[in-house]
């Protein structure tokens, strides 16, 4: 019989295996990368890193300019220095002294504002020059790391400056936007009229980070490339699905931002409902970004309204309260620093979602998220249906635990099917065992952080991890009806829970009235 082939553990770099034979599968040009908001907290704490780690890998182009636009006066000897304190605390692996050494002479900074029609004018003349001396062929990608009230400004003065052509002809120019995408659908219709003046639809990548995580991608390949899981993916096989998405701290130092927002907007309506949408598509017939993203749009649609009083029924709001994180004192949500002492934002949402089609009919799907609880996670979890109430599942005094199939998408990478098993032994005992994939364990080194994966699809030119503007807006037409009855109910007292603990009584009584309980990551 012929000898098993040794596998060879994966390296860390991806440049790494591309020296030993292997094919890079994304083509990507050299081109100016354009960061407005250049020297904020995004660039400083993600952004860069991301960059210097695709540069590590081999994968960021050679002869690409990194360019930080702000308002502040910076040298490009003081931004590089910026860049490395950032990439020293906040990259995924050790700053190498080498590699920074080729990496920093990419990077530079222009002083400029929005102000006026002239203010981009030092960074056209700047851009002119780097891609000059480093023979550019012109392509730019925008990238608007800056509040969103900053978007409309900042594209129309890129018109003004003539800094973009239409289309996606030679050289191109490409724009990313960060979530969120307006306060409600009709900000969310403004911003993307005034970026579509712009920008072809094609052109546009309006960036949601989790679905640059490496187990948010692995979703469509668990379901879609084994033959186990799909064929379970219905009505007939699944009991229920529920997704979690725990933070550990407060609101910090984001209370400006947050008491405009609240979870349902800076959770659900972006990640969450995406990760519903992944984790419940239809089997796109190719992987062509428009065809995935048809997909996605097409469960949004069939998302069932909560309107009027069946927000009561399905919806749970609540703030944290003091408590403790890690033992440790911690204030309530309305004593945080830049909280309305009478704040009604919420810190926590659950919600009882039905998708109306023919695969999901009469499964519910149940979402909570939220601020100052136990642990930092993410996860979704689909619960298949009991066996039938026979053999070793005819006791209804000790039933068999379902099984249950637990995908890890932070912090703890991977996934886990819980399945039922005999204890060695004379008599017949059945324990609950699971089967569990540790991304780490297996594949060894450090995944990608999410922000390298999408700037390199940039690059490349594809889309299919980002947002469509009719999914943007159908995402916030579901939701406006809860924010809506949310806006009339002024004077009924909050829910609230302590900080430390899983949520308020209302969201155990939301679950537990179907029969069901939650499962804690």
């Amino acid at each position: 019989m012929p000898e098993a082939p040794v596998l060879n553990p994966p390296k860390d770099s991806l440049f790494e295996q591309l020296k030993v034979g292997e094919t890079l599968p994304i083509a990507v040009e050299p081109a100016s990368i354009v960061i407005f908001g250049g020297a904020g907290d995004l660039a400083h704490r993600k952004l860069l890193p991301a960059l210097y780690n695709l540069h590590v890998d081999g994968l960021l182009p050679p002869r690409s300019a990194i360019v930080g636009v702000g308002r502040k006066a910076m040298t490009d000897e003081e931004y590089r220095a910026f860049a490395k304190d950032g990439i020293t605390q906040f990259s995924r692996r050790p700053l190498d002294e080498h590699a920074w050494e080729t990496f920093a002479p990419n990077l530079f900074f222009v002083t400029a504002s929005i102000d006026d029609d002239a203010s981009l004018a030092p960074l056209g003349s700047r851009l002119d020059v780097i891609e000059h001396e480093r023979e550019l062929p012109g392509h730019r990608i925008y990238y608007l790391a800056v509040p969103p009230s900053l978007f409309v400004p900042t594209v129309k003065q890129l018109q003004r400056a003539r800094f973009v052509a239409k289309g996606q002809g030679h050289p191109w120019a490409r724009i990313i936007v960060e979530k969120p995408i307006g306060h409600d659908l009709d900000s969310a219709r403004a911003i993307n009229d005034a970026i579509a003046d712009v920008f072809d639809e094609r052109q546009i990548y309006r960036i949601d980070h989790y679905l640059g995580k490496e187990t948010v991608q692995n979703i469509l390949v668990l379901r879609f490339a084994n033959s186990i899981f799909e064929p379970l993916f219905n009505q007939k096989y699944i009991d229920h699905v529920q997704i979690t998405v725990a933070e550990s701290e407060g609101v910090g130092t984001r209370a400006g931002y947050y008491e405009q927002a609240g979870a349902l907007r800076d959770m659900v309506q972006n990640h969450m409902l995406q990760l519903l949408a992944m984790v419940s598509m239809e089997p796109p017939h190719s992987l062509d970004a428009d065809v995935v993203r048809d997909e996605k749009l097409e469960v949004i649609q069939s998302l069932r309204p909560i309107e009027g009083r069946a927000v009561a029924d399905c919806v749970v709001r609540a703030q944290y309260t003091a408590g403790f994180d890690m033992g440790r004192p911690v204030p309530g949500y309305r004593e945080e620093p830049g909280v309305d002492p009478n704040s009604r934002t919420e810190t926590y949402v659950a919600l009882q979602i039905w998708i109306d089609n023919w695969r999901w009919a009469g499964v519910p799907f149940f979402m909570r998220t939220g601020k100052r609880l136990p642990k930092r996670a993410s996860e979704i979890s689909v619960q298949l249906k009991e066996v039938p109430p026979i053999l070793f599942n005819a006791n209804r005094s000790s039933k068999l635990d379902p099984n249950v199939l637990s995908i890890r998408i932070q912090p703890d990478e991977g996934f886990a099917l819980g399945i039922s098993s005999k204890i060695p032994g004379p008599r017949v005992r059945v324990y609950p065992v699971q089967m569990d994939f540790h991304y780490g364990s297996t594949f060894g080194g450090t995944s990608p952080e999410a922000y390298e994966r999408l700037l390199l699809d940039v690059m490349a030119g594809d889309q299919t991890l980002f947002m469509r503007r009719d999914m943007v807006e159908a995402a916030w037409q579901w939701v406006m009806p809860i924010l809506n009855r949310w806006a009339e109910q002024t004077t009924e007292p909050l829910p609230t829970y302590p900080a430390g603990e899983w949520g308020p009584p209302e969201a155990d009584r939301l679950i537990e009235a179907t029969g069901r309980r939650w499962r804690n990551p």
